[in-house]
């Protein structure tokens, strides 16, 4: 099958998913040389791109590898499918010298500006091919305004990895059943294991259950999760809303039943990666802090507490400031430092004590490059700001979980700072719809503000 579309890729869609090449099926890529520059650029430099730059680089150079002279490049490289799938054919490769081009009518003025560069590439192949139909693929928003306000008939977000197309439509993590949940059950099974109860009940009671979702209803009295599917039944271990909400980390306890799921998603040793997501104020890194404290210094669980963040594209390098690794990411870290303070502020000397609690609990402040190649042993790792993460970033820092490390995800998808990332399309958006339904992670979506009246209104209204 012949290609009936060119697609021009933006640097930025390379950076979000190093292996898009292999995601437009039967149809063709091009790449202006633009592209290929910002690449090289980015590459060497402290950033948290530049891995994704480089396996990009990577996966650009084994398609080309096959070709037999410049030509070729030029017009196209076949592209196959890498490891097992090599026989299966998509479209083709190739490289434009958009370099070559020369300012002319309908073209944006070309005054070293990259984006201006790739716009009028898109728009000379438009013009000189008529035979398919030439798209721009990019994730700035604002070069897509700019490419149809010149002229380009088709621009395309990159959507191959966006797994929901409403927010409305991602797990929250919980299930309220109106009423009292064991009025609604017909036939129920309980029994008990290892000291904890279970229950196991017709699965259309909860026909869209999926693994460690946590279930409450009106009662204020019965809370579960669910720990085992079936085609028939549901097996739901009841964790007893009223020691829900009496849970106690360092001093902290749960203010509403939310909060109360995601310390238990936390706590519990089952859980591997526990993802915490909700508005600014709702108590997402205090959860995750005074549990991790209790963990480490007070049950031994771990080892040590690694945070680490998505830096502004504004700060990547960090290289320029002053100190060591662990000053250079302070500001950065200012949220860790503000909930320490606020767990330890009835203290006689609270700067004594979260001093003491940094040291005791051996909490690290690392940057993402101290993570890319690790493989983390015996710690619980807490990955702040975790929205403006791409999904490619995302799966390589869990992937770096070795043998009895817990990871858990913070993020608020409503402060989004990346300049192509939407809540769609966010790293924490995608983890938590790929690991719906995995046994060894949990999901909580937070609800109500406690920082302040002014916070939360500011949340609802503006």
């Amino acid at each position: 099958m012949s290609a009936t579309k060119l697609y021009i890729l933006d640097t930025n869609v390379l950076l979000h998913d190093p292996q898009c090449l292999y995601e437009f099926k039967e149809q063709d890529i091009t790449i202006p040389m633009t592209v290929l520059e910002e690449l090289d650029d980015i590459k060497d430099r402290k950033k948290n791109v530049a891995q994704e730059a480089r396996y990009a680089i990577r996966a650009i150079d084994n398609i080309l590898s096959t070709a037999t002279s410049s030509t070729q490049i030029t017009k196209g490289v076949q592209i196959l499918l890498p490891g097992k799938d090599r026989d299966v054919k998509l479209g083709k490769l190739s490289i434009f010298p958009d370099h070559e081009l020369t300012n002319r009518q309908g073209f944006l003025p070309n005054d070293k500006n990259k984006d201006n560069q790739i716009i009028n590439c898109a728009l000379h192949l438009q013009s000189t091919t008529t035979h398919r139909q030439v798209v721009l693929v990019t994730k700035d928003i604002n070069m897509r305004l700019k490419a149809l306000g010149a002229g380009l008939e088709k621009v395309e977000d990159y959507r191959t990895d966006q797994l929901v197309s409403d927010l409305d439509l991602l797990p929250a993590g919980h299930t309220h059943l109106d009423g009292t949940f064991w009025e609604n059950v017909e036939q129920v099974k309980s029994y008990q294991e290892e000291g904890l109860t279970f229950h196991k009940v017709d699965r259309a009671l909860i026909p869209d259950a999926y693994m460690n979702e946590y279930i409450f209803d009106d009662s204020k009295d019965f809370a579960a999760r669910v720990v085992g599917i079936s085609d028939t039944e549901i097996t739901l271990r009841d964790l007893g809303f009223d020691h829900l909400m009496h849970q106690t980390c360092w001093g902290i306890s749960p203010i509403n039943i939310y909060q109360a799921f995601a310390m238990q998603s936390v706590l519990d040793p089952n859980i591997d990666l526990s993802i915490l997501n909700g508005a600014a104020g709702s108590g997402k890194t205090l959860i995750a802090l005074a549990c991790a404290l209790e963990m480490v210094i007070e049950n031994q669980r771990y080892n040590k507490i690694i945070v680490t963040r998505s830096t502004p594209p504004v700060a990547e390098d960090i290289g320029f400031l002053p100190g060591t690794e662990e000053e250079k990411m302070t500001p950065w870290m200012s949220a860790i430092h503000d909930n320490l303070e606020a767990m330890h502020e009835n203290d006689e000397r609270p700067q004594s004590s979260v001093k003491y609690a940094i040291e005791k609990a051996n909490i690290q402040f690392k940057s993402l490059n101290f993570i890319r190649g690790r493989s983390i042993q015996d710690a619980i790792v807490i990955i702040d700001e975790a929205q403006n993460l791409t999904p490619s970033q995302l799966k390589t820092i869990i992937t770096r979980s070795g043998k009895g490390t817990k990871m858990i995800c913070l993020g608020n998808l409503a402060q989004i700072d990346s300049n192509y990332l939407t809540p769609l399309t966010s790293g924490l958006t995608y983890i938590v719809e790929r690991f719906k339904g995995f046994e060894g992670a949990a999901n909580v979506h937070f609800e109500g503000i406690f920082r302040s009246r002014l916070a939360e209104y500011a949340e609802e209204h503006l």
